[in-house]
């Protein structure tokens, strides 16, 4: 049996249906039985490069050209040329009306934040390539930005499609991107650092969250040159735009070394240092095999250690590190399986694809995404969501289990018992498999349904009180008693883990 630091593959033979559902729930959102058995039916590398390999699904573009790059444009040279005019002379009456049409433009900018926030939602639940989205929500939490800052609708779209073209792609291209967009360029004020007057921020976080960690490899000395190389890379509307007049051409000494660097230069020489591989190889870990609310042992340093060495054997490719995590016998031991608590837009996306409910009111479920503490597109801070036990106190759990609820039997979180979503749900497909001359066996179903929704098999006096519960509605496992069973299971702590 491999040990806990080694990448030695799970054997082949070992590869079974709940091996295929655990690699489903964390390699994406989840998905129904049948899709768990066709992932099984794959074998573990064909399984594994299906998830990985997405592209070669074929599945619709995130509509970016829906969404209008016009609203918060800057007004024209002219227009500028009147509004200063006008502020020189006192003009109180041109003022008031260009603040009011600049009021105009950000309601309808919010608007479209929530418009993209819907639609990004609904690709989550609707993606036949779960592991882009589930990738795109890594980067989104690791290069953090948040609306409230950029205040630009379009900036956080364009941002959220790089995430996706980059999702399981190059580490450094996607660095480099970074620094060319508009929102992160917004987000930490790097619009505003000229040579005159350098500005710290994008160069602290590109070394402190973002590649190396804190404390890590540098001091801060390194953020002040490489705030300086970082100088003159701004934007104007939508497009990076280097301004060279603001950038500062002198020598710089960075993490050692000496030249007239940029802030693309600054970029390279921070991933010449073998630690920026361990530090994203340690994230992806939590993201995907254990959140480590301890800390990693020394076991988990050297697994970590050696997936870092094969990440940079790759160049920084993300995708060979996915397909060793997602093969490595120790993503399927025990302690890693239903370990993690389920962030909330995991909650609610695994729900649905997993038990095939319902999309319902996509505003709803973002409204009890924000109350359960991730609202995307707006991260608490650069730092992103920190995820783990962070997500569950007595306030979240009263809101988790009632969206469950809610996705199950279309009961209005906020609404009266009787306000009940219309949307007819039949969940009989989940326990079809089980049928037998017709009929399912109310104990075979029971055990596979604590099963599919916990992770792990349920005590015996768990499943004597479900099956009490079939027993006082009629001793058979029909559509509406099927739905009972669901929300009874979901309402258990366990629920709450993947």
């Amino acid at each position: 049996m491999a040990t806990i630091s080694s990448l030695k593959a799970l054997r082949p033979a070992d590869f079974d249906y709940w091996k295929a559902h655990h690699l489903l729930n964390r390699a994406g959102f989840g998905g129904t039985p049948q899709q768990v058995r066709a992932l099984a039916n794959l074998g573990l590398d064909d399984a594994v490069d299906h998830l990985v390999a997405f592209h070669e699904v074929e599945a619709p573009r995130f509509p970016v050209e829906d969404f209008d790059p016009d609203i918060m444009q800057p007004p024209p040279p002219e227009r500028r040329q009147e509004l200063r005019q006008a502020r020189q002379r006192g003009d109180e009456a041109v003022l008031e009306q260009a603040r009011r049409e600049r009021q105009m433009r950000q309601r309808a900018d919010r608007k479209q934040m929530a418009s993209f926030q819907r639609e990004w939602l609904r690709f989550m639940i609707e993606s036949p390539r779960p592991l882009e989205e589930k990738m795109t929500l890594f980067w989104h939490g690791h290069f953090a930005t948040g609306y409230r800052a950029i205040e630009d609708s379009r900036h956080m779209v364009v941002q959220n499609d790089l995430f996706r073209s980059q999702a399981v792609g190059n580490f450094r291209s996607l660095t480099h991107a970074i620094i060319h967009d508009p929102a992160m360029l917004r987000y930490l004020n790097n619009n505003q650092n000229r040579r005159q007057k350098p500005n710290e921020n994008l160069a602290r976080e590109l070394m402190e969250l973002f590649t190396l960690g804190e404390g890590h490899a540098y001091t801060e000395q390194d953020i002040k040159e490489g705030a300086r190389a970082l100088t003159g890379y701004t934007y104007v509307d939508d497009d990076f735009r280097y301004a060279e007049r603001m950038h500062d051409p002198g020598e710089k000494r960075i993490l050692g070394r000496v030249g007239k660097w940029d802030g693309d230069d600054f970029v390279d020489i921070i991933l010449s240092k073998p630690h920026v591989s361990e530090y994203i190889c340690l994230k992806l870990y939590r993201f995907f095999v254990n959140d480590l609310p301890t800390g990693p042992d020394r076991a988990t340093q050297q697994y970590i250690k050696r997936l870092a060495k094969k990440f940079r054997d790759a160049k920084y490719d993300v995708a060979p590190v996915l397909r060793t995590i997602l093969r490595s016998a120790h993503f399927y031991d025990a302690p890693n399986v239903a370990s993690q608590i389920k962030s909330p837009t995991q909650l609610v996306v695994q729900t649905i694809r997993s038990l095939h409910t319902p999309t319902r009111s996509l505003s709803t479920l973002l409204g009890a995404c924000d109350l359960m503490g991730q609202n995307i597109g707006y991260p608490p801070s650069v730092k992103g969501w920190d995820g783990g036990r962070s997500w569950i106190n007595t306030a979240t759990l009263f809101v988790r289990q009632n969206i469950v609820l809610y996705l199950i039997t279309g009961r209005h979180p906020e609404g009266e018992p009787w306000d009940v979503d219309g949307q007819p749900y039949d969940a009989t497909p989940i326990v079809e498999h089980l049928e037998a001359a017709g009929t399912v066996e109310p104990r075979s179903a029971i055990v596979y349904l604590t099963r599919f929704l916990l992770g792990t098999e349920a005590h015996e006096k768990r499943l004597q009180t479900l099956l009490e519960f079939v027993e006082r509605s009629g001793g058979r496992i029909d559509a509406p008693t099927l739905v009972g069973l669901l929300a009874l299971i979901a309402a258990m702590p366990e629920y709450q883990l993947c």
